[in-house]
């Protein structure tokens, strides 16, 4: 849906680095972009397997929260919550400000973010996120089912969490903006897929196909994809999910969508079904998940048509257009793996999910404590440490099991 770019080219020949940061996502170009300002005179290279803005950066739903977590009952939920939300803020700021900045054209807008629940068990979330919010103090409004249809058009959810801290953009045209902005001691190389790693002295040697680097640190930015140059195996689960977008509607058909002009809305349940406006005449749904490995695309196409229309009845006639996986890492706990794994080898990964505006401030963060030696203690305590995951085949197994176990918890959220 964006015009056509010209990828920068890939790494050819020896190439030597202070730092090599392996992933153009939006935690490596922010790893990137930080030790460019700290460093101004370091030689930075960036790899990039693909091309910016054709992996899971360019792919999510696009939505930018700075107030990621509404709470919860208990006091050290409550300050947990808090503690998020500062690191929330402080990503999102800097991405505004580079935003601003750079004059990058990302369609970004302030829409508000809709949590809602379609089962007994999602009303049941949306009381706590409406009571954690109380707790924070923080500016919501818990809607009904017929506030709900009038902002969205649908009266398939029952009831809402809404608050007006949510933004929507588009994440491929804000990814590409990022890395084409990026200071002039970074280099940016597409294309070039990094196929080995091992230890050069103090240093690291990084084979790319036509090239190799060497590099006093490296820093891999390649969440579940760590996984491929032997690390993080017992605590990366990798995750395809999928998204479809429709084709351009009507006015007539459009005007069904709801009065607020443009919105995105996120499932009570995890393994629901997200759902936003793409400009003012499509909508997007995301949906879906499997383990290690993609779906059928025609089974992929189905499901998702199946999700918008049960949503939308008296759109059952408007096409889907588009229609995208890609992949994201899981860890057992939810928590990101961040920090040093080896001397000078240094990694983020395990994004959940939640990877904009997370991987941007955990990249920057990253960033940091490798530049200036930053004590980043407080970040790993709120975020917590990825914990173990048991090997195949019961890795398969629990995941099988669980997932079917929440998708029938999720129900009519699916």
């Amino acid at each position: 849906m964006l015009p056509a770019r010209d990828a920068k080219p890939p790494l050819t020949g020896n190439a030597k680095a202070k730092y090599a940061i392996v992933g153009a996502g939006f935690t490596g170009v922010a790893v990137a972009r930080r030790l460019a300002e700290i460093e101004p005179s370091a030689d930075i290279l960036l790899l990039e397997g693909s091309e910016i803005g054709e992996g899971s950066a360019g792919r999510n739903s696009g939505f930018a929260n700075p107030r990621d977590k509404a709470g919860g009952l208990s006091p050290e939920d409550a300050a947990r919550a808090e503690a998020l939300n500062r690191f929330t803020l402080e990503g999102f700021t800097w991405l505004e400000e580079l935003i601003a900045s750079h004059n990058i054209d990302c369609d970004l807008e302030p829409t508000g973010r809709i949590t809602a629940a379609a089962t007994e068990l999602g009303e049941g979330k949306i009381r706590e996120m409406v009571e954690g919010a109380e707790k924070l103090g923080a500016p919501h409004r818990h809607l009904g089912r017929d506030e709900l249809r009038r902002r969205i058009g649908t009266d398939y959810y029952r009831s809402a969490y809404f608050t007006e801290e949510g933004y929507l953009l588009q994440p491929a045209a804000l990814i590409r903006g990022l890395a084409d902005s990026l200071p002039a001691n970074v280099r940016l190389h597409e294309n070039t897929i990094v196929t080995g790693l091992e230890r050069d002295g103090t240093g690291w040697r990084l084979t790319c196909g036509a090239g190799n680097v060497s590099a006093g640190h490296v820093i891999l930015a390649t969440n579940a994809a760590t996984r491929l140059f032997g690390y993080l195996r017992d605590r990366l689960v990798t995750i395809y999910t999928y998204a479809a977008i429709t084709e351009e509607m009507s006015e007539r058909d459009a005007a069904q969508l709801g009065e607020m002009p443009g919105w995105g809305l996120l499932p009570a349940h995890r393994l629901g079904t997200t759902v936003r406006t793409v400009g003012k005449r499509r909508l997007m749904v995301r949906s879906l998940y499997s383990h290690e490995k993609p779906l059928p695309i025609a089974e992929v196409r189905t499901a998702l048509a199946d999700c918008f229309h049960r949503r939308y009845p008296a759109l059952g006639h408007v096409k889907i257009e588009y229609v995208w996986g890609g992949t994201t890492a899981l860890t057992m706990n939810g928590a990101p793996w961040w920090g040093q794994l080896d001397r000078n080898l240094h990694v983020s990964a395990g994004c959940n999910g939640s990877g904009l505006i997370k991987g941007t401030l955990l990249g920057k963060r990253l960033g940091e404590h490798i530049g200036c030696g930053d004590d980043q203690s407080e970040l790993v305590n709120i975020y917590g440490t990825a914990n173990w995951v048991a090997p195949e085949p019961f890795r398969s197994i629990g995941f099988n099991v669980v997932s079917a176990i929440q998708r029938r918890k999720a129900g009519a959220e699916r």
